[in-house]
């Protein structure tokens, strides 16, 4: 099998030689790349946001698919938009291979299963309404292709990030973002170079998604979850800044109505 990109050798030698400084220099050298590589997707990344926007508005869900640092990070980005947005947590879902106690503990063999992911996505009732986004560094793992060529047989706006140009995972996807990164400060390990682009490019598409669907105002989290003290505290001086009360006032107002867009359209009235 011709070697990827994302296994190719790395640009550095003889890593155990150089010293701590030496190391950490190589990889924010390599790191410094990754920003650039997804300037070339920002196309592709907005049309697949195009493309799930009008889905969701009209009560569609988009998922995550991956495995291993893939499939983490598509949890992580899902599991930040309740909190971050207000929205519920069945609206965007992050799954992948070998379940939620692959979260921790890699299981082995997961990825290798190409049925698998619509197995586990049939368990949220999926329907042509919704999206899913296969995120595969490598672009081949069969729990990726496997889930989003069975989606797309159903209807489903697919879309994918991968790391290597024209591979299986884009070509079952309706939109694919392939970000270029090159190869790993240390050979094959794409939880580095690979797993940044994939955690920026999924900030970009959720937070752009959430925009688009109201979720924010000026460039205020209007919808955020009042799950600690400090946010809390964030949305109080929100409503300060968009009114006359004093901290006190604002705090109360909040608490009465749970959430700043409440407490600011109470205000209005």
């Amino acid at each position: 099998m011709k070697k990827t990109i994302t296994e190719s050798d790395s640009h550095h030698r003889h890593l155990e030689k150089m010293s701590v400084l030496e190391i950490l220099q190589g990889i924010n050298q390599e790191d410094k790349t990754v920003p650039l590589a997804i300037e070339k997707c920002l196309p592709a990344i907005e049309q697949l946001v195009q493309a799930i926007v009008p889905k969701m508005k009209s009560g569609g869900r988009l998922f995550y698919i991956g495995a291993g640092t893939s499939g983490r990070l598509g949890i992580v980005d899902a599991s930040e938009c309740p909190p971050t947005f207000g929205v519920a947590h069945d609206v965007v879902i992050g799954i992948m291979a070998g379940g939620d106690g692959a979260m921790r503990k890699a299981v082995e063999f997961a990825e290798d299963d190409d049925q698998q992911a619509i197995k586990d996505l049939s368990v949220f009732n999926i329907n042509s309404q919704d999206c899913i986004i296969g995120i595969a560094a490598s672009g081949r793992t069969p729990y990726v292709i496997g889930g989003l060529r069975d989606c797309k047989a159903l209807g489903l706006t697919t879309g994918s990030i991968t790391c290597n140009p024209d591979s299986p995972v884009a070509a079952q996807a309706d939109f694919p973002i392939d970000v270029i990164v090159g190869p790993e400060f240390l050979t094959g390990s794409t939880r580095m170079k690979a797993g940044t682009a994939q955690k920026l490019v999924l900030n970009m598409i959720s937070t752009a998604v959430m925009i688009q669907l109201g979720h924010v105002e000026d460039n205020k989290m209007v919808d955020m979850q009042l799950s600690n003290e400090k946010l809390v505290d964030r949305g109080t001086k929100l409503i300060m800044e968009k009114s006359d009360l004093d901290y006190a006032a604002a705090a109360k107002l909040l608490k009465e109505n749970g959430s700043v867009r409440a407490a600011l359209a109470a205000i209005k009235k």
